[in-house]
């Protein structure tokens, strides 16, 4: 093969690059790092799996500069800047459920996703919204519930621990703890003048799942608290008492409902919905899906249905209550939903460090997204100060007078 002079020229100045660049990770920082940090200092498997170019320069510029001027070399640690790198790269996606997490952080997520129906903490769902850690839902009856915290509250500190840049997983680590202690949640919310201070007495929490009264005769009330994996058992067999009752109509009520198994949440709008339907569409990356259908149990397909939902109605709740909308014309009474409709999966690294990284978006039938939108009711009415003290439910009257009419 023939090459020009310009075209010798060119690649031998691309070597040199390269050598500079990929080379320097192991040479920078001679003067003023000792020889046994640098020997500690190895960096490789750089080129695995070959992505597109990316001029990495900046990085080890930086590096080599802290090297070189750091004022306190004892306090390079290697494994600590590898580790906020990574967490500054997944940061940069601006995804509040795309996370990095460290081992300590990754055992406590473990724990705290298979736990039991019960454990000891103040009873209620977090996440982080907007970069800022917020309530999901409270749960009824617990610690949280009866200091009078509310789905959408901000929670600036947790004691005296700044919340700003943490995880909703190291979050659930400082405020669950043993049963009789103690904890100072920083609260802000829409129509405070300033933060306020809620002390908290941890508790015993039992996790409900489904209840269900009637309501002026004729209207089965069903409130979902979360879509756990025996929810389909449960509610098939209140499905049985209704039936037996004189029930003719049927409010849902999946307020302050965190979610839960996508699976549930497709099972239980099968009661509401033709066969076939479809519930909810999962769109990945490469603009692949899946659709998920409904059974089509016909047992009470014809009953009216009212949905009441709000700020604390997440991820599956807000799968069922787009799809009743969508196919049925299902009214929704309430707040705005959470807006959590994306799909997590979790990688573990060999260091036992993870990734829990968003894989696909949920959709409703009609192609809307849920994810940071949320659901909007077609009856808009917000529940006030004055409701919650004098334990007026207005939004429930709503749904109560749109069903007799």
């Amino acid at each position: 093969m023939v090459l020009n002079k310009r075209k010798i020229v060119r690649i031998i100045i691309i070597v040199v690059l390269a050598v500079i660049l990929f080379g320097g990770g192991f040479v920078i920082g001679k003067k003023s790092v000792d020889n046994v940090q640098i020997a500690n200092r190895v960096f490789f498997n750089r080129e695995l799996g070959k992505p597109e170019p990316i001029d990495f320069s900046l990085f080890w510029q930086v590096l080599d500069t802290i090297e070189d001027k750091y004022v306190d070399n004892s306090k390079i640690n290697y494994k600590e800047m590898l580790y906020g790198a990574i967490s500054g790269m997944v940061d940069s996606l601006g995804d509040d459920y795309t996370v990095f997490m460290r081992p300590d952080k990754t055992e406590t997520f473990i724990k705290s996703v298979s736990g039991d129906d019960s454990f000891e903490g103040v009873g209620m769902e977090i996440g982080v919204k907007n970069k800022i850690l917020t309530v999901i839902s409270p749960i009824e009856g617990t610690p949280a519930h009866k200091a009078g915290i509310q789905a959408g509250d901000l929670i600036l500190k947790i004691d005296e621990k700044e919340t700003d840049g943490m995880t909703s997983e190291e979050a659930v680590g400082l405020i669950r703890g043993k049963k009789g202690t103690e904890v100072i949640l920083t609260i802000n919310r829409n129509g405070f003048n300033e933060p306020k201070k809620f002390t908290l007495v941890r508790d015993t929490i039992q996790v409900p799942v489904i209840k269900w009264e009637l309501k002026n005769s004729d209207i089965a009330y069903i409130k979902i608290y979360q879509f756990t994996a025996n929810l389909p058992a449960k509610f098939k067999s209140i499905v049985a008492e209704i039936l037996k009752s004189n029930a003719k109509k049927i409010i849902i009520d999946v307020r302050n409902n965190p979610g839960g198994y996508l699976d549930s949440a497709v099972e239980i709008s099968g009661w509401f919905l033709p066969k076939d339907s479809v519930v909810v569409k999962e769109e990945f990356k490469n603009g692949e899906g899946y659709e998920y259908k409904s059974n089509g149990y016909k047992a009470i397909q014809d009953f009216p249905v009212i949905i009441l939902i709000n700020k604390g109605s997440a991820s599956a709740s807000e799968i069922m209550a787009g799809a009743l909308r969508d196919i049925e014309g299902i009214k929704l009474v309430g707040e705005k939903t959470f807006g959590k409709g994306s799909v997590q999966q979790m990688e573990t690294f060999k260091d036992e460090s993870s990734l829990k990284v968003t894989i696909a978006k949920w959709l409703t039938p009609s192609g809307v997204s849920i994810n940071e939108e949320g659901l909007s009711p077609d009856y808009e009415i917000e529940l006030t100060e004055n409701d919650y003290n004098n334990n007026y439910d207005s939004q429930l009257d709503k749904a109560i007078e749109l069903l007799n009419k």
